[in-house]
């Protein structure tokens, strides 16, 4: 794996985690009774999200190591996902052809 392929690998990790992150402690603007003319009472009034951004960095950059373990010690291969046999097959270590 080279740096650019583990720099998009924790910067989709970091997205999917965002995302999940983000609904969570939300106070919207009708929780707190206070809705803004012109707003849905459901849009947020209290998000915290730097909080919630350096959450998402710890949680993703373990899950990131855990991933890249993985990945670099080979434990599941791109041939261990090839379930309908559409790669060719391996070589031989030694090099000949057959």
């Amino acid at each position: 794996m080279g740096i650019t392929s583990a720099l998009v690998l924790f910067a989709v990790i970091w997205s999917m985690t965002f995302l999940i992150i983000l609904p969570f402690r939300v106070k919207t603007q009708g929780d707190l009774g206070e809705i803004v003319p012109g707003t849905h009472a459901g849009a947020p009034e209290v998000h915290n999200l730097g909080k919630k951004a350096k959450l998402t960095t710890a949680i993703s950059l373990v899950v990131w190591a855990i991933v890249a373990g993985i990945i670099l010690s080979e434990v599941v291969s791109v041939r261990d996902l090839d379930w309908y046999g559409h790669m060719a097959p391996e070589a031989p270590a030694d090099g000949t052809d057959g």
